[in-house]
């Protein structure tokens, strides 16, 4: 199981107010902000089972590693689990309308499974993230 991962950005505001777009229709929201020798923001999403009901899980840091390597991350897949095809729906038009590029409409992708409903978009890094739905059909 996946605790929490990290990115390297090269606009710390522009990945502020992307992702803020991005994730909220998830249930995402910024919970950390601050600055421990270089800008950090910190996504949780509400868990009953963590000590204050929410835990960041996704992580921005502005700039390249002190220890080396590109100066942001690229080219990584990363996804979402959605609780319905709504939520797919409605990321992918936050996304888009915060900056995003499409990289696959909300849909079935029935060469994954079945019920597999997702959507594709490029994050301002190059990113390919997404938001993704497994069961049968939309749950409330």
């Amino acid at each position: 199981m996946i605790d929490h991962m990290t990115f390297r950005v090269t606009d710390i505001q522009r990945a502020k107010t992307f992702y803020s777009a991005a994730l909220a229709p998830l249930g995402y929201s910024l919970s950390f902000e601050g600055n421990f020798g270089m800008n950090i923001l910190g996504f949780a999403y509400p868990d009953a089972a963590e000590p204050e009901g929410k835990k960041a899980d996704v992580w921005f840091i502005d700039g390249p590693s002190p220890y080396g390597g590109a100066p942001a991350t690229t080219g990584c897949h990363l996804a979402w689990r959605a609780a319905n095809r709504a939520q797919v729906d409605a990321f992918y038009h936050a996304a888009l309308a915060a900056g995003g590029r499409d990289n696959g409409a909300p849909g079935l992708r029935p060469d994954y499974h079945p019920h597999y409903y997702g959507a594709f978009v490029i994050d301002p890094e190059g990113n390919n993230i997404e938001a993704v739905c497994h069961l049968a059909e939309s749950v409330s």
